[in-house]
């Protein structure tokens, strides 16, 4: 129901007895109007100086400010609605409008359709130890981030990425639980690679060929870890970084550790926001597609070729902001935040 408009003549009478002195409540009183109405036409006068009706912009809205609302109120519960679906819901209550209609309703209170971001799933007990481990170092000097060889295993796939889902969010959360899509780590791909990196450059590159299991990722050590640390030039107290991945952790695999007399940075289990890592994975499977390549050999050879052309600022810019990447997780109690860029999805 259309709400009666007052007349000009009303309209001027509010404004010329504003003008006197008289106070919303007196003006409502002497007019017998209510005083929300005495308010809205003085603070139009005020803005427009006039009391004439203005323009309005184009058609007036099908949908109502309650049914606007309750749009709202459904995506904030549901993020991941779709289009389709806030269509049909509308409809059935009577507001029968086009999708555009309702996307431009969203866009209006700031809500726009964005890929879902992919995380893993963090337990309370991940995201304890992760901000166990970001308090603990965020006093480290630089150069200690400097000595540590960061390492790390990935699949990438030969035909790109599978499609993501929107989701509903508004600027700045992207990060936050409800508008993320928990994953865990590896599952199957085209080809797995082990490979590390310090603030020197990028170390080694290795295709793992099979099932890795602990006496295969020994080899890979064997063959590789030491050789990466003489070409980044790290000396001999470097630090070397891995996740808890079963075959890592094993007995025998720390021996060997111990052998070395390699240093091994204590890590918290699911924590990819902490390793740097995660953001060359990314840039290097973006390269890679752009390569094009149509088979596994060419896969393999484009994945060492691009991970050697990474510069040296890049890997250096990686590890100098690092006590940012602590910040962040600790002002999110050990969640996800914007580091995470996870490559092996």
């Amino acid at each position: 129901m259309k709400n009666k408009e007052h007349t000009r003549q009303v309209r001027d009478t509010v404004v010329k007895k504003f003008k006197a002195g008289f106070g919303y409540k007196k003006i409502s009183q002497a007019l017998n109007i209510p005083r929300s109405t005495v308010q809205a036409i003085i603070l139009k006068w005020k803005e427009y100086q006039t009391t004439a009706n203005l323009p309005r912009p184009g058609r007036p809205s099908k949908f109502s400010a309650h049914s606007r609302r309750r749009l709202i109120r459904d995506v904030a519960k549901r993020p991941m609605i779709t289009l389709d679906e806030l269509q049909r819901s509308t409809s059935e209550v009577g507001d029968s409008v086009h999708r555009t209609t309702i996307s431009r309703i969203l866009h209006k209170s700031g809500l726009y359709g964005r890929l879902a971001r992919r995380k893993p799933f963090l337990k309370d007990i991940h995201k304890k130890c992760c901000l166990k481990f970001a308090t603990s170092h965020l006093g480290d000097t630089p150069n200690m981030w400097k000595k540590v060889l960061w390492s790390d295993e990935t699949k990438i796939e030969l035909f790109g990425k599978n499609a993501k889902p929107y989701v509903w969010r508004k600027s700045n959360t992207a990060h936050h639980p409800e508008h993320t899509i928990p994953t865990v780590k590896h599952g199957g791909g085209s080809i797995m690679v082990w490979a590390c990196f310090s603030s020197a450059g990028t170390g080694k590159m290795v295709k793992i060929d099979g099932k890795m299991d602990g006496a295969k990722y020994r080899t890979i050590l064997e063959d590789n870890l030491m050789e990466s640390a003489k070409d980044l030039r790290l000396g001999r107290r470097f630090v070397f970084q891995q996740d808890n991945d079963p075959k890592h952790k094993a007995k025998s695999t720390m021996e060997w550790f111990k052998n070395k007399h390699t240093q091994v940075l204590e890590w918290p289990s699911q924590s990819p926001d902490l390793n740097p890592i995660e953001n060359l994975w990314k840039e290097l499977k973006t390269a890679v597609h752009k390569c094009s390549p149509s088979n596994l050999t060419e896969l393999e050879l484009f994945c060492k070729e691009e991970w050697e052309n990474i510069s040296v600022s890049r890997c250096a810019k990686l590890i100098e902001t690092y006590p940012k990447r602590l910040t962040a997780v600790i002002a999110a109690k050990g969640g996800a935040t914007k580091y995470s860029r996870k490559g092996a999805e």
